[in-house]
């Protein structure tokens, strides 16, 4: 499982809920400009919970992108590419519940 450490991005803040084998709960924030650099899992699905926002993922194969509002949720299903961004550049804050599976973290070109 990767560690949140060894990951190519730094939140601003980072909250750990909860991480057992093959699940990870975490609440993240992005300050503004700030952002998860575009990559996909290759067996964890992630469930975004927008707490502060509003932030957009953004998604390869199929293009798509998903404004989601604080309460609204998104399911990004393993090996689907994707990133992840305050709307406009802004601050945003949301759950992150990964699994269920091996976390990595596979980076894309944007």
């Amino acid at each position: 499982m990767t560690k949140p450490e060894d990951l190519p991005y730094a939140p601003s803040h980072r909250r750990m809920i909860a991480e057992t084998g093959g699940l990870r709960v975490q609440i993240l924030t992005l300050e503004r400009g700030k952002e998860v650099p575009w990559h996909y899992h290759t067996e964890v699905t992630d469930t975004f919970i927008c707490l502060d926002g509003p932030m957009v993922v953004q998604m390869k194969a199929p293009n798509a992108d998903r404004e989601l509002k604080a309460g609204e949720t998104l399911d990004v299903p393993a090996r689907t590419p994707h990133r992840v961004i305050g709307k406009d550049g802004g601050r945003c804050r949301f759950v992150i519940v990964q699994g269920i599976g091996e976390h990595d973290f596979i980076p894309v070109d944007g």
